[in-house]
């Protein structure tokens, strides 16, 4: 393996950085293109992560157009933003229009616009447009894409909405009438054909030298082979050497590394691959990310270790899951960028809820769903089920053609199949599915393991514009009052919001933007949980020392008021698979990992 970055000794135009979240995606993809910019290149750094964290990374506002880096001559920021893109795509669609079209046509195209699946397209329409001529102006793009599953499904548009568009004339009901979409056709063709030219596309496959991580990187793998993109390498990231074999603490971080290297799946054996090392200190600030790639680097910033004096113990996952068992009902849903560890903590309270003698239902709304893997096992008193999209489209298909096909003719039902087949229907199966799950927290519990932020809070945005529609449709009635899924979400009584987080500057800052958002739709978050402490574990490593600096400053920045609630999962020598393990998590115990008062 090469410890140097190979993916930039030849780089293609464009560069996709992907993989599970929280392994480094956002570092090394601003990292690379920071170097690409320094070497003397035109680049552009695209987020396609609707909870990017680049603005904390280089200390700008990110913008739906480009942003140039300060002190990085060259370089330059975009993010697609969702909401934006949405709107600028409603514009565009409205222009569109004759200019006879009455208003109702227009309101009706509107609330055509209005929902989630507009602003994927909207999204996607951005992204195709960088990989066309609309972005010659620059030597490399380089994408800091979403967490994995998100990323297939964008990855995935080009394939799905050529072929949908073939030989269909009337473009996409579901994008109204008017949408014009029919007219994207030829860049949604280039878009497909820059991502399949190996010339043009390379896409890095991050990892950390762990084992779930190095699982979904192959699983990864085998899909953007069977979407085309076989121009592939592979960077582990974080890769950890103990200074000395007498602390425990940083042997087993090394060992559980070096044992995940040892049994990588063989598909990754196959590429190219580039070995990163941990760093101690945070890559946030341009020393730091030019430091991240550099080969031997120091800490840009060292921090003094706090004294480890005047601390108290946080609370574990067993006080919150005693907290939670006394409402006797509801749903729990368990939040948080990818990678901070909500399927571990999702999978321990449900565990700990039926411990206590309760009813529960474990499920996810996340397309790479590792809840299987993480109980191994079936659980006694705990069902489990996971938002299948695939599933759940064709469940929906079948509804709404058993529903509408009687009073059509054979041709109006093709027709209507036809439609039912745009990808966008998959947006909104996954809705309904998720409103059901909601509901079941009336007689039980239901804990769920959500996807990461970005995703979240489309679905979130998703139940908004249901919640509006029913609300209008109800109103001047007299009918009895809708409940709505987000008035289930909105209700402290019913629905606890759990934030998960680790330990460094990002995932925190990533926590409060989730946190602000939810309270934007008047969703207040029940707690926070800290994962992956290492406060007590009492490393005196250097680097991890270093690291522990920084850990202790987040802690008292959660409790300085972002969380009204701090709960903590210490770092575990052995990942907490299958259900003794998780049990372990939730019983009763002397409260660990201090923090400073």
């Amino acid at each position: 393996m090469n410890m140097e970055t190979g993916f930039l000794e030849h780089p293609t135009r464009h560069l996709f950085f992907t993989g599970k979240g929280g392994v480094g995606k956002t570092s090394l993809s601003t990292a690379a293109a920071l170097s690409l910019a320094d070497a003397g290149r035109k680049v552009l750094l695209v987020s396609t992560d609707a909870a990017s964290n680049l603005d904390d990374m280089l200390g700008i506002e990110l913008r739906n157009t480009p942003v140039p880096v300060p002190g990085a001559p060259g370089l330059s920021v975009l993010n697609i933003d969702p909401d934006t893109a949405a709107e600028s795509y409603r514009q565009r669609v409205l222009a569109q229009m004759d200019a006879d079209s009455s208003e109702a046509d227009r309101s009706t195209v509107r609330e055509q616009l209005s929902g989630a699946c507009t602003t994927e397209i909207a999204s996607f329409d951005e992204f195709s447009s960088l990989l066309s001529d609309n972005a010659a102006l620059y030597d490399h793009i380089v994408f800091d894409t979403a967490p994995t599953g998100h990323t297939l499904r964008l990855l995935s548009l080009p394939k799905a909405w050529t072929g949908f568009l073939q030989g269909n004339d009337r473009g996409a009901s579901c994008l109204g009438p008017h949408s014009g979409l029919k007219m994207q056709e030829e860049r949604f063709k280039a878009a497909l054909e820059a991502l399949s030219d190996p010339l043009k596309t390379t896409v890095i496959l991050v990892t950390r030298p762990d084992k779930g991580a190095m699982a979904e990187a192959a699983r990864t793998s085998e899909e953007l082979h069977g979407l085309g993109l076989d121009n592939q390498r592979l960077a582990i990231n974080g890769v950890f050497h103990a200074s000395e074999r007498t602390d425990a603490v940083a042997c087993a971080i090394e060992d559980l590394g070096q044992q995940a290297l040892d049994d990588m799946p063989r598909s990754l054996r196959a590429l190219p691959q580039d070995l990163v090392p941990l760093r101690p200190f945070d890559t946030v600030g341009l020393p730091a990310l030019r430091a991240l790639l550099a080969p031997g680097s120091s800490p840009v910033t060292p921090h003094p270790m706090a004294a480890a004096e005047n601390t108290t113990p946080l609370q574990g996952l067993d006080a919150l899951a005693d907290e939670l068992a006394a409402a006797g009902h509801g749903l729990i849903m368990v939040m948080g960028k990818g990678g901070v560890g909500k399927t571990t903590v999702a999978a321990a309270l449900a565990v700990g809820l039926v411990q206590r003698g309760k009813t529960v239902h474990l499920s996810t709304t996340d397309p790479a769903a590792h809840l299987a893997g993480t109980l191994s096992g079936d659980v006694p008193g705990l069902k489990v089920s996971r938002i299948d999209p695939k599933l759940e489209t064709q469940r929906y298909i079948d509804k709404i053609m058993a529903a509408r096909s009687p009073g059509l003719d054979p041709a109006e039902q093709a027709l209507l199949l036809e439609d039912l087949q745009s990808p966008c229907t998959e947006e909104v199966a996954v809705f309904h599915a998720f409103s059901r799950i909601v509901g079941e927290g009336r007689s039980a519990f239901v804990v769920l393991d959500t996807a990461p932020t970005g995703h979240s809070m489309l679905l979130m945005d998703a139940t908004g514009a249901y919640h509006r529609q029913m609300t209008r449709e109800f109103e001047g009635h007299g009918a009895a009052r809708v409940i709505t899924p987000l008035m289930r979400l909105q209700d402290a009584t019913y629905t606890r919001i759990i934030l998960v987080t680790l330990p460094e500057v990002t995932p925190v800052s990533q926590a409060a933007a989730l946190q602000d958002d939810l309270r934007r739709a008047k969703i207040e978050p029940y707690a926070w949980v800290l994962n992956k402490s290492v406060l007590a574990a009492g490393t005196h490593d250097p680097l991890l020392s270093a690291r522990l600096a920084g850990e202790r400053q987040q802690v008292e920045r959660m409790n300085a008021g972002l969380a009204k609630r701090l709960f903590t999962l210490p770092w575990l020598t052995v990942p907490p698979i299958g259900f003794a393990a998780l049990s372990r998590l939730v019983i009763k115990a002397p409260a660990v990992a201090p923090t400073t008062t």
